[in-house]
């Protein structure tokens, strides 16, 4: 079970649940075209993002096996939402979650998604104690690919046309990282 100690504060980041308030910078960014490309779904009315921060917030522990937590990303200067993390339970038996991160172009290439996706990669590794974390993108999706090797995943798998998705056939990329490379990174 992982119930982390909020807000959890990095050099220029802090990570906290979801509160109403987030909901018109959460709306800014989740309604553009560019962010829910390689997504599941479409950019977000305001309609569906009150219903995707509801569901948001009520995603703060991992408890048991497919629970997933999902956090607000702000910048500690400004306070700022700039994008969320997610990490899921996957299976508990096999000690194994995913992990993923959804932020404002704004503020791409500035490091902030890394900052962010290494404390989920925190939580899952030394919180609950995960043997393997993935990371899953749409095969076009070279950001998020550059960002996952970046963290030192690696990359194991690349799955052509395995998925339809927004009515087309779309490939999908896998990189993960195990505790021990995980122990290795840390030290």
């Amino acid at each position: 079970m992982l119930r982390p100690s909020y807000p959890i504060v990095t050099d220029r980041l802090i990570l906290r649940p979801f509160t109403e308030d987030d909901f018109e910078a959460m709306y800014a960014y989740q309604s553009l075209p560019e962010v829910a490309r390689y997504l599941y779904w479409g950019p977000r009315d305001r309609a569906a993002t009150a219903e995707a921060l509801k569901l948001r917030m009520s995603m703060t522990v991992l408890e048991r096996e497919g629970d997933s937590l999902v956090l607000a990303v702000l910048l500690r200067e400004t306070g700022e939402l700039v994008g969320d993390v997610n990490l899921a339970w996957q299976s508990e038996a096999h000690q194994q979650g995913e992990f993923g991160f959804v932020f404002d172009p704004a503020h791409h290439g500035r490091g902030y998604a890394a900052e962010a996706a290494v404390e989920m990669l925190r939580l899952g590794f030394e919180g609950i104690g995960l043997h393997r974390i993935i990371g899953r993108c749409d095969g076009r999706n070279e950001a998020s690919a550059k960002l996952m090797a970046k963290l030192g995943m690696r990359r194991e798998a690349h799955f052509v046309r395995n998925e339809i998705v927004k009515g087309e056939w779309t490939d999908e990329v896998v990189y993960a990282m195990l505790a021990d490379e995980w122990a290795a990174r840390v030290s």
